[in-house]
């Protein structure tokens, strides 16, 4: 009966004027007289209860130092109790000034002097379980009315995992306020949630046909419950309805679960893709099998790793023995944001020059040696990775992603991740950009003829060897900007590249040598039909294994991969 009479208030006051009837009275002064009527917990409970819908930002943190034993009971200068807090001002005895709750005025007594408490021996407002319970659900209730639309979201989505049929009353009255429709998709969820817990069967009815037309995921176990009861009492309108919803919400998880797995797909393809963009210029066009590959890649992570910590508190390192202090620059809020924009071209920038050195030094004495190529590289990739471990050390780091790629968007139910977003139109500017370089510049046009007949190029008056050095740069760099990406999906360690060099090399494979849009499709492919068969399966391991045997296969069909390249070098 009293929990009968409590939501009815409550739904008024959510409907009306919140908190109506305290005008004239703050929360602040509502929870001092609270905490002051220790000897009522009923009457604390009531006053507790009587803030349910205000919006005042002290109420919660009063709550908490409430809870954790941050209040205390004096006597006050008319020998009744008041509640006071402590300034943190203490003097040679330890005892602090004690401040009233209600007034944030210092507490005097009679003769109008500050009285000074102990915190040791001053008497700690206590709470029990029911005046805790009535704090949490003013507080989750207070959020249903809170300014941004996703405080709203995440206490409503609270209210409908509670199920609670005293607080259906309070659930309605905010749907006929509330005006954002994500947030009212998600009342009418926690609604229909809630009535499926009625003891009318007409009001059961209503939440399954609710959860029909609206569909929500997370009613399947909710609706099976129904189902066995309806069952068990032979309702079969009921029984009916509660089929009808649950088949509605299944193929909505179907459509989800698929559009879902054309995302995901998607998304690892792009990180296939702006892993093997580069390997497909030094592998696919110049036919230098860089075993170092990887390397260049953890060349962009750590770049990346260590444009962040400039731009936050610096960076001590100890690169073979000698210490030494990077300062940072202490920025915050969007300053320390765009340490990722900064990195991006830094990490093309260090990668490229890191590849010129490896060209330069040891690739150029190489060309047309496919085999001492890949066992030189192989050597310089362990070359590296031990740098790595000198400089940084063995242990992984860890790199923070900005805020805007940390969110993500629900479309549909489909969860769309910002960074797998990013990493999408990140692929495309790469291959657009890599396109325009090899199709619509001088550069392009050298690289083109001196990749399909090195020695007609060379008596045309074309510089190879620099022609050489600038594309293995370039392939470098984009292996750098892959690395700048996986920084912020993992953590970046010295055998980053290591974990990715396989897959690289099968995705140039797989779409052909010297190809990019076979590059381009291969990667798509094998992403999204290794996320379908991870799917399917539900099982990972198996998932990999399968697509493995499946490009075996195919190369055993078609060696050349997709689209195959035919040159007069090629076929000599």
């Amino acid at each position: 009966m009293y929990r009968t009479w409590l939501s009815g208030i409550v739904a008024s006051l959510l409907l009306v004027i919140p908190v109506l009837a305290q005008e004239a009275r703050t929360a602040r002064q509502i929870i001092a007289e609270a905490i002051t009527l220790s000897e009522d917990s009923d009457a604390q409970v009531k006053l507790v209860m009587s803030l349910t819908g205000s919006s005042d930002p002290e109420m919660e943190p009063l709550f908490t130092a409430w809870k954790e034993g941050g209040i205390y009971i004096a006597e006050g200068p008319d020998d009744k109790p008041v509640a006071v807090t402590l300034a943190g001002d203490p003097d040679a005895v330890k005892k602090e000034t004690a401040i009233r709750l209600d007034t944030k005025e210092p507490l005097k007594n009679a003769a109008g002097a500050v009285i000074r408490l102990s915190p040791a021996r001053a008497e700690i407002a206590e709470t029990d379980s029911s005046i805790r319970r009535a704090m949490k659900s003013v507080t989750d209730l207070s959020k249903l009315a809170a300014p941004e639309a996703k405080d709203r979201l995440m206490a409503i989505n609270q209210l409908g995992m509670e199920r609670d049929l005293a607080k259906l009353p309070i659930l309605e009255g905010r749907l006929k306020v509330e005006t954002d429709g994500k947030v009212k998709r998600a009342v009418e969820e926690a609604i229909a949630l809630t009535q499926l817990r009625s003891p009318d069967p007409a009001v059961r009815l209503t939440g399954c046909k609710a959860l029909e037309e609206i569909h929500p995921l997370s009613a399947s176990d909710a609706l099976n419950g129904i189902i066995k009861e309806s069952e068990k009492s032979g309702d079969k309108e009921l029984l009916a309805s509660a089929q009808k919803a649950l088949a509605a919400v299944e193929s909505h998880r179907t459509t989800v679960n698929f559009f879902g797995t054309i995302f995901r797909g998607f998304s690892l393809g792009s990180v296939l893709l702006v892993v093997a963009i580069g390997l497909a210029i030094t592998f696919g066009l110049m036919g230098v099998i860089n075993m170092a590959h990887g390397e260049l890649i953890a060349v962009g992570a750590y770049t990346t790793y260590v444009v962040q910590c400039v731009f936050a508190e610096g960076l001590a390192l100890s690169p073979f023995g000698i210490k030494m202090q990077i300062p940072g620059m202490h920025t915050t809020g969007w300053v320390y944001e765009m340490y990722f924009v900064i990195a991006l071209p830094l990490a093309f920038l260090m990668a490229t020059l890191v590849g010129l050195a490896l060209e330069r030094g040891v690739i150029r004495f190489l060309y047309r040696r496919p085999l001492e190529s890949l066992l030189a590289t192989w050597g310089v990739s362990l070359v590296l990775q031990q740098i790595f471990r000198l400089v940084f050390g063995s242990n992984n780091v860890q790199v923070g992603s900005p805020s805007w790629l940390s969110d993500s968007w629900t479309i549909y139910d489909v969860g769309l991740g910002w960074n797998r977003v990013f990493v999408i139109c990140f692929a495309i500017l790469i291959v657009v950009g890599t396109w325009m370089l090899l199709t619509k510049t001088p550069l392009g046009l050298l690289i083109r003829a001196v990749m399909q007949n090195r020695n007609m190029a060379a008596c045309l008056g074309v510089r190879t060897e620099r022609v050489n050095m600038l594309t293995f740069g370039f392939g470098s760099g984009l292996a750098g900007l892959a690395g700048a990406f996986l920084s912020q999906i993992g953590n970046v360690g010295p055998s980053l590249g290591q974990n990715y060099i396989v897959d690289a090399f099968m995705t140039v494979v797989v779409g052909g040598v010297g190809s990019l849009v076979g590059t381009v499709i291969s990667a798509l492919g094998i992403g999204v039909v290794d996320q379908s068969l991870q799917q399917i399966l539900g099982n990972p391991v198996l998932g990999k294994i399968l697509v493995l045997g499946a490009i075996i296969l195919f190369l055993q069909w078609r060696p050349a991969g997709i689209f195959a390249t035919k040159t007069r070098s090629l076929e000599s």
